[in-house]
């Protein structure tokens, strides 16, 4: 029987606990991290993931989300996701009842969960909407209502503005970026989940690496499972989260494969560069993650914890 782990990104303390709680009862690495990354996606204080999410430039919430078994690397996923305040589920239910296919975005994803009976809600809270709001405010009154905007109708004002919008976009004050779960069960089962609201007013349609296997998110249970945050452009370029295991595959510890991953990222040429953060766990229970600025952490669960536990980052010099 294998010693119970839990590990997830910054902010995932809102659902590791109760993660945690289904391990000890004997519960999957799947039910555990759905349910961790549910509580998450419920948290309107956190305007990255699920319901309060930050929305795209056009103030619509899109969400993405995936999940990846370990033993069989089993993958399901989302994209561009509206009304659906739970997108880990959406995910999860690709991998199980869709095993044909992996990846499921936008219309066609909505489809599938009103045909599971998944319950829809409106994401956009007041709160973000104004955060959103504020950034619009932003956007020159030119690039609004310029020469060749001013006969058009307002979708396509903002349509135009949201080309401007992005370019000068700011994250709000306070905790931010993807979150993400990584479990490994009493069986031995390496289960790794990522949920996002994506980049803040990001172009719409845009999806980055948490939907992508390889990118924010891989899990193989003879080496191990990593997950990203941050700056997702770079790691689906880098194919960070498959790196990290694969350096772990060439017997790297789990902080050095994040931090080897992360210098392999900073090499890109990237006019936007932004911060990029792995994280990554083993099949014997070992653990690390790395990041690029000082100070940054990660949250641990064992089954002899009685809180989550806060570990440093190895900081990208």
């Amino acid at each position: 029987m294998s010693e119970l782990v839990i590990i997830g990104s910054e902010r995932s303390e809102a659902g590791i606990p109760a993660a945690m709680e289904i391990l000890r009862r004997g519960g999957s690495a799947q039910d555990a991290v759905e349910r961790g990354l549910q509580l998450c996606e419920d948290n309107l204080a956190d305007h990255y993931i699920g319901t309060g999410g930050l929305p795209n430039a056009r103030g619509i919430v899109e969400l993405d989300a995936s999940m990846m078994v370990g033993s069989t690397r089993a993958f399901g996923a989302v994209a561009a996701v509206k009304n659906f305040p739970n997108p880990i589920s959406i995910a999860r239910a690709v991998m199980e009842k869709l095993p044909q296919h992996a990846l499921l975005v936008g219309e066609g994803a909505e489809a599938f969960a009103d045909f599971l009976g998944f319950e829809r809600a409106e994401l956009l809270t007041p709160e973000a909407r104004e955060l959103w709001l504020q950034q619009l405010k932003t956007v020159p009154q030119e690039s609004i209502e310029g020469e060749n905007t001013k006969a058009t109708t307002g979708d396509e004002r903002y349509r135009l503005a949201s080309l401007e919008l992005v370019k000068r976009m700011a994250p709000h004050e306070g905790p931010w970026g993807t979150i993400n779960i990584i479990a490994l069960d009493k069986n031995g089962e390496l289960v790794c989940g990522v949920s996002t609201s994506g980049y803040p007013y990001k172009h719409p349609g845009r999806v980055g690496d948490s939907a992508v296997p390889g990118a924010g998110n891989y899990a193989d249970i003879r080496y191990g499972s990593a997950a990203c945050t941050g700056r997702g452009e770079l790691a689906l370029r880098s194919g960070a989260a498959r790196t990290v295991v694969e350096n772990m595959r060439a017997g790297m510890e789990p902080e050095d494969a994040c931090y080897a991953a992360l210098q392999e990222a900073r090499a890109l040429p990237d006019d936007f560069r932004a911060e990029l953060r792995c994280l990554a766990l083993t099949p014997d229970g070992r653990h690390g993650g790395a990041a690029g600025m000082e100070g940054s952490t990660y949250t641990l669960m064992t089954e002899h914890s009685t809180q989550p536990e806060f570990r440093p980052r190895k900081a990208l010099l």
